[in-house]
């Protein structure tokens, strides 16, 4: 039975999608979910957040990329075998890491060269294409994980491409502005575009014992970040963006007519409403820690220590909206 896989994606960047990977992950880690944090964004923002620099430079020095994605990919790539042992690392407990390389990149090329060559039914095709969601399912099953988060790219490149189809659910993290809406015209369609052709290929699979993923790309619906509150509500500079939000998600990426009537607080896909927290993220950043973990001793004093009290709550929500959505029973223990 493979492991659900939930990717963070919006082709539009700058929604803080890395930060909402990195967060979550530590939520479930307070819930004590086991969870695995996977990096296959080439930028490798989510592992930096996870370790220092004097790691980073260990970890991304060897030139096989060994402990990483790209590493794990490089047999395949080089038609030397299939996909290396995945060694997830760990960075507290209940979290796993499935580090990122800067390198992954070059792995592009490849992904894009086989997906025509899928259609012939090529054996080769089917193992370079199904590779991220083999890797996925193997290391969250060394670190027995019970649930997967993937951070990817702003782009719908061919690493996305095969990312995308080994999720099971995909949230969209927005931002209440004109640039991420016209992000969601694009994701409505490629998703159903993507997931039929990839079934397609499905049916054109050769007799291997290899299993694949079933490419669900299934929207669990949308977070939105960064936007400033006064007295609780959105500032009025954000209003218009906001009250587009429902109706855009639902015509654009459920292909679906929108109720007009909807608002964001009412509908049911939205999965949060986070706020901007300020001077909290750099200060997590220095801490290296999660806001909603930042004490008196990093500096969160008075209204500071508050918001991060305030993001406990609204991480946790959302961390538990998502097991909901993704049918995982949380631990009787958390």
């Amino acid at each position: 039975m493979s492991i659900p896989v939930v990717g963070f994606f919006n082709n539009q960047g700058g929604v803080g999608k890395t930060s909402l990977v990195y967060h979550l992950a530590w939520m479930y880690a307070d819930l004590r979910v086991p969870v695995l944090a996977a990096d296959l964004d080439p930028q490798a923002n989510l592992t930096a957040s996870f370790f220092d620099e004097d790691f980073l430079e260990v970890l991304w020095g060897n030139d096989e990329g060994v402990g990483t994605a790209y590493g794990c990919v490089q047999p395949l790539a080089r038609g030397l075998g299939d996909i290396s042992r995945p060694e997830p690392l760990s960075p507290a407990d209940y979290i796993s890491v499935l580090a990122g390389d800067l390198r992954l990149s070059s792995f592009e090329g490849e992904l894009s060269s086989q997906w025509p060559e899928a259609l012939d039914g090529r054996e080769r095709a089917f193992r370079v294409l199904s590779a991220f969601w083999r890797l996925l399912q193997e290391a969250a099953k060394a670190s027995r994980s019970t649930l997967i988060l993937v951070d990817l790219g702003p782009n719908l490149g061919a690493i996305n491409r095969a990312a995308l189809i080994a999720t099971d659910y995909v949230v969209t993290p927005l931002s209440p502005d004109l640039f991420s809406l016209q992000g969601l015209r694009n994701l409505g369609p490629t998703f159903t575009r993507w997931r039929r052709e990839w079934r397609d290929r499905l049916e054109r699979k050769p007799r291997i014992e290899l299993e694949l993923p079933e490419g669900r790309m299934e929207p669990m619906g949308y977070v939105v970040l960064r936007h400033s509150v006064r007295l609780d509500r959105p500032v009025k500079a954000y209003d218009k963006w906001i009250s587009r939000i429902p109706s855009d998600y639902c015509t654009h990426v459920l292909d679906r007519s929108a109720d007009t009537s909807t608002t964001i607080r009412t509908d049911q896909r939205c999965l949060a409403l986070l706020k901007h927290y300020r001077s909290l993220m750099p200060m997590a950043q220095e801490a290296r820690k999660p806001v909603f973990h930042l004490k008196p001793a990093d500096g969160a004093i008075g209204a500071h220590l508050q918001s991060a009290q305030d993001a406990r709550k609204d991480f946790k929500g959302l961390a538990l909206k998502i097991l909901e959505k993704a049918r995982i029973a949380l631990p009787v223990n958390s």
